[in-house]
Formats: structure tokens, C-alpha cells, sequence
């Protein structure tokens, strides 16, 4: 029998093959209607390369709840705010999982568990099927947690600068081609001086980004002015770090989007203008970086794709313990706005 493809489901309904490719990996930009008739067709066709097809378009009219299959437990480090990344991610991903049986529960790990290596109280191991953690920074806590014998799932984790893993799956954006081009994008307007901000210690993804950033200097060999790139999270520092400059670079590429505000705020109080004087980059596309004047030229993260890549991640583990640990990065999108116009 001859295997369906996704071109054979776009030439059924007479529509890109892109189209189709967004509707069966639950992408933005689709419309709801659209997404549910290409799943339909591709269940008819007998299409089953992903099991969220069977999930979206399989049940019946009137659906019994799915057995309970247990607790999927989720570590955060720091409260998830609603403008984080992540907040987006975990909706999706909390539905998901409850469709397949599990319940997702929250436990908060507080800085004096970080400090006597102990788990959240609120944590009762024998009744987890699997730990996912987010905003987990700490290596020796995290260690902790992987030695507990139970699948667990990093978003994200401490930076690996070292070159020392976790011994678990690991989920990320992918933090580098869209780093490396708006860079290139910059030299060929001739551009040369730019600059970085943000702690790239302080996690994985920091670490990708600043390394995307160096590599493509070197690549194209750039020399990095060492006093524009600024190692730090903290909004104050960061003041006083640019408050020290005596002549600033042609761009600032910033960790995230919330560093590149406050450093943006810092600079309209030296009287610098953004884009006419600086040109600015962030990541993430959190909801103030759209709004924020000028509007901010990042890099978007597909959450929903991030939450189905976290429950296959999870689930295949958790059917599979014995699987090779897998580091998966899902696709970014670099966004030009106005703190750096593309020319």
C-alpha cells in the first residue's frame, strides 16, 4: 500500500503543500476552519505520521474522558508570567496531555529547595509519571532531579559552556540561524560594530544566541569591540554599563526582549534616539515587543509546536525509558520592526 504524503494530501485538496504542513504540525497563521478540513482529509487518507492528527480529528461526537493515565509534573524556577514564552506553550501542552489521559500539575521550586537540594513539598514522586522543568537553571539541582529515576524533560537548562549534559531530553527554540542572519543582514548594510546584551551563563539558550552572534563575527571576520558586549540580566547594571560608554555600537543584539526594553529605556535617557542612533534585536516576540516604541525586531517562537515537540518528548519517554537522550530544537522566525528596519 502505497504511503500517503503530504503532497498527495495537498494535491487532494488543491492547496499548498505548505498549508498542509502547518495544519498537521499545529503551526501559527492557519485558520481553525482550514486546519480542521486538512486534518480530516489526512485522517481519511489514512495519513497517521502524527499521532496529533488521530488526537484532532478521530473522536467520536460524543467523547468519553480519556482514562487517567497520572500526574505529568512541572518544575518551574521562577513564576511564568503570562508575557513569557513559555506561558503559551504550557496552555497548549496542559491540553494536550490531558486529551492522552494525563494531568499536568505546578510545583514552584523555591530558592531555599535550590540551596538544600530538596523538592517542592507540594511533590509526591510515586505518583509522577514524568517531570518536565522550566526555568531550571541550577546543574546540581538539576542533576538531582534526573537521578530521581523518573523521565524528565529539560525546556530549556543550564548553559552547557563546559560541554557537560543533562541526562535527559532536552527541548529548545532554535536560537541560532536567526541570530547568524540578522547579523549577516547587518554587515551587508555595513553595520560592522555591534554589540551584545544579556548574561549568556545564565542558561542554554543565552549561550546558543551569544555563540550565534561571535560565530558569525568571526565568520565573516569582524572583529567584536569587547566593551559593547555587556554580560549581565540585571536592569541597573545594565544602565550603568551603557551610562559608561563613552561611543556606542552601530547594533545591540539582546538576549531577550526584556533586556533590550531596559536597555532601550537607558538609552533614551542619554539622549540616544533607537533606530537613528542604535539599532536594536531582541528574542523571543513577547506581546510588549510589538507594542513598545519603536516596535522591536526579534525573534518569534512557535509555542504551539513547542508544546507538541514537549509531548512527544515526554510520552515517547515515558513508553520508551531506555531511548537515547534527544535534544530537539523547533523553528524560529526573525521579525523586522522598527529598532531595526530592514532595509
Amino acid at each position: 500500500m502505497k504511503k500517503v504524503t503530504i503532497q498527495d494530501i495537498a494535491d487532494e485538496l488543491g492547496i499548498s503543500r505548505n498549508t498542509v504542513s502547518k495544519a498537521i504540525n499545529n503551526a501559527d497563521g492557519l485558520a481553525e476552519a482550514t486546519r480542521e478540513k486538512i486534518l480530516q482529509k489526512a485522517t481519511e487518507m489514512g495519513y497517521k505520521q502524527f499521532s496529533y492528527i488521530k488526537a484532532q480529528t478521530a473522536r467520536p461526537q460524543e467523547p468519553e474522558a480519556p482514562q487517567s493515565k497520572g500526574e505529568i509534573a512541572l518544575f518551574c524556577g521562577n513564576v511564568i508570567a503570562p508575557a513569557h514564552f513559555a506561558s503559551l506553550m504550557l496552555d497548549k501542552l496542559k491540553m494536550e496531555l490531558s486529551q492522552m489521559g494525563y494531568s499536568l500539575t505546578t510545583h514552584r521550586v523555591e530558592h531555599s529547595n535550590f540551596e538544600e537540594r530538596s523538592l517542592p513539598v507540594t511533590f509526591a514522586p510515586e505518583q509522577a509519571q514524568a517531570i518536565i522543568c522550566i526555568e531550571m537553571f541550577d546543574r546540581a539541582y538539576d542533576e538531582m532531579i534526573c537521578a530521581l529515576g523518573l523521565p524528565v524533560l529539560f525546556v530549556d537548562g543550564p548553559n552547557k559552556r563546559d560541554g557537560i549534559d543533562l541526562p535527559a531530553d532536552q527541548l529548545y527554540m532554535e536560537n541560532t540561524t536567526a541570530i547568524t542572519r540578522f547579523v549577516n543582514d547587518m554587515l551587508a548594510r555595513g553595520k560592522h560594530r555591534i554589540g551584545f546584551i544579556g548574561d549568556y551563563e545564565h542558561c542554554q539558550s543565552f549561550f546558543e544566541r551569544y555563540a550565534a552572534f561571535r560565530c558569525a563575527m568571526l565568520m565573516a571576520e569582524v572583529p567584536v569591540e569587547e566593551r559593547f558586549c555587556i554580560k549581565t540580566l540585571d536592569p541597573e547594571r545594565i544602565s550603568q554599563a551603557l551610562t559608561a560608554l563613552t561611543d556606542f555600537p552601530d547594533v545591540f543584539i539582546c538576549a531577550n526582549d526584556f533586556i533590550a526594553d531596559d536597555a532601550i529605556y537607558t538609552l533614551r535617557k542619554l539622549g540616544k534616539s533607537v533606530p537613528e542612533d542604535v539599532l536594536f534585536c531582541g528574542f523571543d516576540d513577547a506581546p510588549n515587543s510589538r507594542i513598545m516604541t519603536p516596535s522591536l525586531t526579534t525573534v518569534h517562537i512557535h509555542t504551539q509546536i513547542m508544546a507538541i515537540a514537549a509531548m512527544n518528548l515526554l510520552l515517547s519517554r515515558i513508553e520508551e525509558p531506555r531511548l537515547n537522550y534527544r535534544v530537539v530544537h523547533t523553528e524560529s522566525e526573525l521579525i523586522y520592526r522598527d529598532s531595526a528596519p530592514l532595509e
